[in-house]
């Protein structure tokens, strides 16, 4: 039984309810979740809730709030009141951080400098919000192919220049291996990152690349990340929280949940906790 600082990302069984994922989660002796808000909600915040309370499991996560690149105004009100929605479920979910995804361009908008400042505006705007829920955002970056149309924060040291203007037990930091293995000194990001690395997520880099990159993530050991020396690192800054396993992909999505759970328990014994 895999329990312990495993904990599985509700999309890496995407079709799973948040009762099924659950149920997936106990079954393979986890001890902890990451849930998403659109199961939530289907749900209802209360009844979500009243059943992750009930199942005994820690909520590593909840994804996801930001999406902050848009500068028409109406459109920055309703993601900043979109943000401080998920706040509030952040809270009531007792959620050990709320997932920020930068955002993409918007539609055609070239300039990366101004919606990365926007970022920044949105977040600092976000930070007494949520300082007085007791709720702690944190910022990911994601792979380059994603900077148009998901993340214009595509590294680990960029993330990290925004979180340091922050109280580090509001705004960290989540290193992802599928976002971050490429990134150029990476080790030594996670080493500044130190306390502000708020969550720790992997999935493997497949090769080649399904033509919606979306869902380009595999299962650990499918691919080309060394799990390993990346861990280290991550051990190495002081994370002692949970690890989510977070894969879009859509042949695991077909698979029972079960079995999708299983494996990634034993591809974590395997790759990962050695290393923690």
């Amino acid at each position: 039984m895999t329990g312990g600082r495993l904990s599985l990302n509700q999309r890496t069984i995407a079709n799973a309810s948040l009762a099924e994922a659950i149920d997936a989660c106990r079954a393979a002796g986890l001890t902890s979740i990451g849930v998403w808000r659109e199961p939530v909600a289907e749900v209802g915040l209360e009844r979500a809730a009243e059943l992750i309370k009930d199942s005994g499991l820690r909520v590593s996560s909840l994804c996801r709030g930001g999406f902050f690149t848009a500068a028409e105004p109406g459109a920055v009100e309703r993601a900043h009141l979109d943000n401080r929605a998920a706040i509030e479920e952040a809270a009531r979910l007792g959620a050990a951080t709320l997932c920020l995804v930068p955002g993409g361009l918007p539609a055609g908008d070239r300039d990366l400098a101004a919606a990365r400042a926007r970022v920044v505006e949105a977040i600092e705007r976000l930070v007494p919000y949520a300082s007085e829920q007791g709720v702690v955002l944190g910022i990911e970056p994601m792979n380059p192919i994603y900077a148009a149309d998901r993340g214009v924060i595509s590294t680990l040291g960029q993330a990290l220049d925004i979180a340091e203007r922050f109280d580090p037990a509001v705004v960290g930091v989540i290193v992802d291996t599928f976002h971050l293995w490429w990134e150029p000194g990476v080790e030594a990001q996670i080493a500044r990152a130190a306390d502000r690395i708020v969550s720790y997520q992997i999935s493997d880099w497949i090769t080649p690349l399904p033509p919606d990159t979306l869902l380009a993530r595999g299962m650990m050991g499918d691919g080309h990340i060394d799990f390993a020396s990346f861990t280290r690192a991550v051990a190495a800054a002081g994370y002692t929280g949970d690890v989510e396993v977070e894969i879009f992909n859509a042949d695991l999505w077909a698979q029972p949940y079960g079995t999708v759970v299983q494996t990634l328990s034993e591809r974590f014994e395997q790759l990962v906790r050695p290393h923690l």
